[in-house]
């Protein structure tokens, strides 16, 4: 399944420091030129955990607005543009939604935070 910049997937998420893992939302961050070219993609984690959202690395999608509701998640939820993750391209389950580009500015700005890029 081709994989575009800004995709709100299903896929599966491996355990950080054991085993196991589970089908989580995420969002696809890396480039389209290398989702094209690779068989990994790079994606941003989302929680339904919405407290750290204060936090420059971190943006809260509201899926009251029409933004929010094209991410197709159920539930306002937290981009954590400070938990990435390469993964196999194959693991993703299904594309769900999609950020807007005005959302897109906002989680280029978390990534920034979150890698101490100017």
């Amino acid at each position: 399944m081709p994989l575009n910049r800004g995709d709100v997937v299903l896929t599966f998420v491996a355990n950080i420091g054991q085993p196991g893992g589970k089908v989580r939302p995420a969002l696809v961050v890396q480039s389209n030129y290398n989702n094209a070219r690779l068989n990994e993609t790079i994606i941003a984690a989302i929680t339904s955990n919405t407290s750290r959202v204060h936090e420059l690395t971190q943006l809260l999608i509201d899926i009251s607005t029409t933004d929010g509701a094209a991410s197709g998640l159920l539930h306002d939820s937290a981009l954590r543009g400070e938990r990435l993750h390469s993964i196999p391209q194959a693991d993703v389950r299904h594309v769900i939604g999609r950020m807007s580009d005005a959302l897109m500015a906002k989680v280029n700005d978390c990534l920034k935070a979150a890698l101490d890029l100017t």
